[in-house]
């Protein structure tokens, strides 16, 4: 498969800092060269804010997520999946504008990133991705992406998710999102992905490495126990990319400081190949019309 590798080496508006210094440390550690040897042809482009010389959190995250729509946009009219390795959630707004209406959103995390600023305790903007990407918050400056629409609560799946605070708890109990446990997710996912594929044309894939529980190595200062075990996040993710069309992947929330031993890093190499070799051609070339006429 033709791939572009987007990197988006920033957290919280900040420049190779933290998760933000996550994306180069993949490439540096052979990231394109462990895709090719499966067979994946890769090239790579950087993504940065529109400016250069003044950093907001706010400000710059927004700017990034306009620049994520473009090169994913580019990306996909160049025939080339696209890969967004980046240091926080947020560039997934960006990604879900590209793909356009109608995508679905299948989203791994040990955090629901579903605080509004009105429920959040420590004003982390990446905190409030999933509930930005479902129109509950920062409406305005989301329209400044183009083609972004909130994708509707329920064609969204959320795996994982287990340190929630109190506000984004009660938010998520309310939504229409289906959420699943760690071994709700592990035991039996294929029901509820067979389902949504025949209500949803196209999917977006977001793995947040903590995902993984922090006895298989620690993604980064939020890690959280209880997570998936390195063998059955690959087997979960072999089993969305061969049921789902999935149209592009992200994976975010890696601090190579918390990797001592460099699994977490192993683990999202395994992790992008194992998508990719698991995407069945059939069920990705599907288009809208035989998705509705499924339905």
């Amino acid at each position: 498969m033709d791939l572009r590798l987007l990197l988006v080496p920033y957290d919280s508006g900040q420049r190779n800092v933290r998760m933000g210094a996550g994306p180069e440390h993949l490439c540096s550690s052979g990231l394109k060269e462990h895709l090719a040897a499966q067979g994946h042809t890769a090239d790579l482009e950087i993504v940065e804010p529109a400016s250069q010389n003044w950093r907001a959190e706010v400000q710059t995250s927004f700017e990034l997520m306009r620049s994520v729509a473009d090169h994913v946009r580019r990306a996909r009219e160049a025939k080339r999946f696209p890969i967004v390795l980046s240091g926080n959630c947020n560039a997934a707004v960006g990604v879900i504008a590209a793909l356009g209406a109608n995508t679905g959103v299948v989203w791994l995390d040990a955090h629901g990133d579903f605080n509004t600023p009105q429920t959040t305790m420590s004003g982390f903007l990446d905190g409030m991705t999933l509930a930005t990407a479902t129109g509950r918050c920062w409406v305005e400056l989301a329209r400044t992406i183009e083609g972004f629409e909130p994708v509707s609560d329920k064609n969204v799946v959320l795996l994982g998710a287990r340190d929630l605070d109190g506000g984004e708890e009660t938010a998520l109990a309310r939504s229409k999102i289906v959420r699943l446990s760690v071994d709700a997710a592990t035991l039996g996912i294929e029901p509820v992905l067979r389902a949504l594929a025949q209500e949803v044309p196209q999917f977006y894939l977001h793995l947040d490495l903590d995902a993984l529980d922090p006895t298989e190595g620690r993604a980064n200062s939020y890690s959280a126990r209880d997570g998936f075990s390195r063998i059955d996040l690959q087997k979960l993710l072999s089993v969305i990319a061969s049921n789902l069309p999935i149209k592009a992947l992200t994976i975010a929330g890696y601090d190579p400081s918390f990797d001592k031993d460099g699994a977490v890093c192993a683990t999202a190499f395994e992790a992008a190949y194992t998508v990719l070799n698991s995407i069945d051609p059939a069920v990705s070339s599907r288009d809208t019309k035989e998705s509705v006429a499924s339905a």
